[in-house]
Order: structure tokens, then C-alpha cells, then sequence
């Protein structure tokens, strides 16, 4: 399997923007699938973004125009830019890396928008 870190939550006022970060170790070749959820306080975990191998992205519709999943092969690290911040968007952020036989999480980075 492998280890995700993320990085770059944090206090943003709305309109602002934020980038996070995760990084990935261990097994990355069998990496199909990284993605980006959320879970606000007494919501389910939801997903965000994701991006797969061949480089195809989705995103939830609520952040559609506003957030941007990258990566950087190089560095290991799968990006979410996260423009135009919204007091809705305040949340912990989770990073997931999917193979074809497990998945992983990582220990997640909270994002709160203030009004």
C-alpha cells in the first residue's frame, strides 16, 4: 500500500484560495486512482475531485470552476487548488489513493472558509 501525508489546510476568509498537497510513499506504481474527499462536522465523508492514471478528472458539482486536482509526477504528489472559497467548503480534506486491490487514506487537513 502507501502513505499519504497532506499539507496546506488552514483559516481562509471566502473569495480566498488555498492549495493542498499530498504526498505519496510506498507502493506508488500501483497507483491507479488519487482523489479528494471532505467531511464537514455531522456530514458524510464526501468526494471532492479525483484524477486517474490516463490523467481524466472529475469533480463534485458544487466545486466545478472553482477547483483544480493536479499532480506532479516527479515529487509523488497529487495537488487540489481550491479558488473562489466558500464558508460551505470549511471541512477536514482527505486524500485517497485507489489501486486495483486496496485503497488508502490519508490523515486528512482541515480547510475552514470564514464569512
Amino acid at each position: 500500500q502507501v502513505q499519504l501525508v497532506e499539507s496546506g489546510g488552514g483559516l481562509v476568509q471566502a473569495g480566498g484560495s488555498l492549495r493542498l498537497s499530498c504526498a505519496a510513499s510506498g507502493s506508488i506504481f500501483s497507483i491507479n486512482d488519487m482523489g479528494w474527499y471532505r467531511q464537514a462536522p455531522g456530514k458524510q465523508r464526501e468526494l471532492v475531485a479525483t484524477l486517474n492514471s490516463g490523467g481524466r478528472t472529475t469533480y463534485a458539482e458544487s466545486v466545478k470552476g472553482r477547483f483544480t486536482i493536479s499532480r506532479d509526477n516527479a515529487k509523488n504528489t497529487v495537488y487540489l487548488q481550491m479558488n473562489s472559497l466558500k464558508p460551505e467548503d470549511t471541512a477536514v480534506y482527505y486524500c485517497r489513493a485507489d489501486s486495483s486491490s486496496w485503497y488508502s487514506w490519508g490523515q486528512g487537513t482541515q480547510v475552514t472558509v470564514s464569512s
